[in-house]
């Protein structure tokens, strides 16, 4: 309902939506009891928060695991619900869908806001640094608990296409037969850091912020406030705003702004009251910013052509965060991959707001994959794969 209400009240003002719905800590929790992270350190009885849409199959090897993006959840129904359920691309009538909120997250995972189990206290500036690795070997963890040995897709966006890839490389204890990545890379370039350690300096310089000790009662709202305005003009494009503000007017309870300013200062505020921890976001931020699949593997080039499981890299045209040039270098390396650019004005956040295109795109990949499933369980000789050779259309 909350996220139904938002969207009429952009439709009614010409703002665009918040790309996420209600956020909250909904769904199973498995416990890890000793988890070894990238660092060294050890965490001790971790809680991960999961979500499953769908059953798994006799042989339950219909696992098809949707990582999420910077500031997501376990619940795929907030942020991607128009590509859940019977009939749709992630179809819970041929798959048993399951997310997980990240390792490090504040959505009913293990995070900086979580208590520590040897001090009794929340962890805080105490919680260890983690990688995408991490939070993949995790989730790989999880499901084997729930005695999955095979894993049909990985599929994610931003920070969540991070992971799929990851996926790819890293999982090796269960079999993962195939991963979609989008809007996302192999490592993070330095403009990309750079953005990062501007928002997290956002944080950093809120006097509530306190040296990282701050009061969970009356955490760093003004900061954390600043580092999503900051985030949202990356995920946006130049035409995107300029179609849906102009040079528009508003006015306030205080004064006369533009348009574009009173948006982007209720996107800050939208984001205190998801109360999304502000040790979290630094270390997510931080993990993002460590994200580079060829450390301790090789080079950056040798490390992609090793990756032999069909895949398929999607771009969104406009997107200044993470450009498609990142992408069609996945795609040039990944002798597996197949590329795709959806042309949108929507910028990098195209992947959550695309989603009849990026819908169109998964559909017929798992169907692909799906279909080269089947033909090897009867024996025959697979059918030649067909490619889409259609770019989503913008105008389509």
């Amino acid at each position: 309902m909350a996220a139904a209400q938002a969207a009429l009240v952009a439709a009614q003002t010409g703002q665009m939506a918040d790309e996420y719905g209600t956020m909250n800590s909904d769904g199973e929790k498995m416990v890890i009891e000793s988890f070894y992270l990238d660092s060294g350190r050890i965490l001790e009885n971790v809680e991960v928060c999961y979500m499953t849409w769908g059953e798994p199959n006799e042989k339950r090897d219909n696992i098809v695991v949707v990582c999420h993006a910077l500031t997501g959840n376990a619940n795929l129904e907030s942020w991607w619900k128009e590509l859940l359920g019977k009939a749709r691309p992630l179809d819970t009538s041929k798959y048993c869908i399951f997310c997980s909120n990240v390792l490090g997250g504040c959505y009913g995972t293990t995070g900086p806001s979580s208590l520590n189990p040897a001090t009794g206290k929340i962890y805080g500036s105490q919680f260890p640094k983690v990688t995408i690795r991490d939070m993949v070997r995790i989730q790989a963890a999880v499901l084997e608990q729930l005695k999955i040995t095979e894993v049909a897709c990985v599929v994610g966006g931003s920070m969540g296409g991070m992971q799929a890839l990851e996926w790819a490389l890293e999982v090796r204890s269960l079999k993962v037969r195939s991963f979609v990545s989008i809007s996302a890379t192999g490592r993070h370039q330095p403009w990309q850091i750079g953005i990062s350690e501007c928002q997290r300096q956002a944080i950093y310089s809120d006097p509530k912020w306190n040296g990282g000790s701050y009061d969970q009662k009356d955490p760093p709202k003004t900061g954390m406030s600043l580092a999503r305005m900051m985030a949202m003009v990356t995920y946006r494009t130049h035409p995107a705003y300029k179609t849906k503000f102009g040079r528009a007017l508003v006015s306030t309870h205080q004064q006369q702004v533009f348009d574009v300013e009173n948006y982007l200062y209720q996107q800050g505020q939208k984001f205190n009251l998801r109360k999304f921890d502000p040790w979290t976001y630094v270390r997510l931020t931080q993990a993002m910013d460590s994200h580079d699949v060829e450390r301790g593997r090789g080079s950056y080039h040798s490390v992609l052509q090793s990756i032999t499981i069909p895949t398929m890299i999607i771009s969104i045209s406009s997107d200044v965060l993470y450009p498609v040039s990142d992408q069609a270098e996945l795609a040039e390396h990944i002798k597996t991959a197949q590329h795709h650019i959806v042309q949108s004005d929507e910028g990098h956040d195209g992947f959550i707001l695309e989603t009849r295109k990026v819908g169109m795109l998964l559909r017929g990949f798992l169907a692909e994959q799906r279909s080269a499933a089947l033909e090897q369980v009867v024996g025959e000789s697979p059918a030649k794969r067909s490619k889409m050779e259609v770019i989503a259309s913008s105008k389509s």
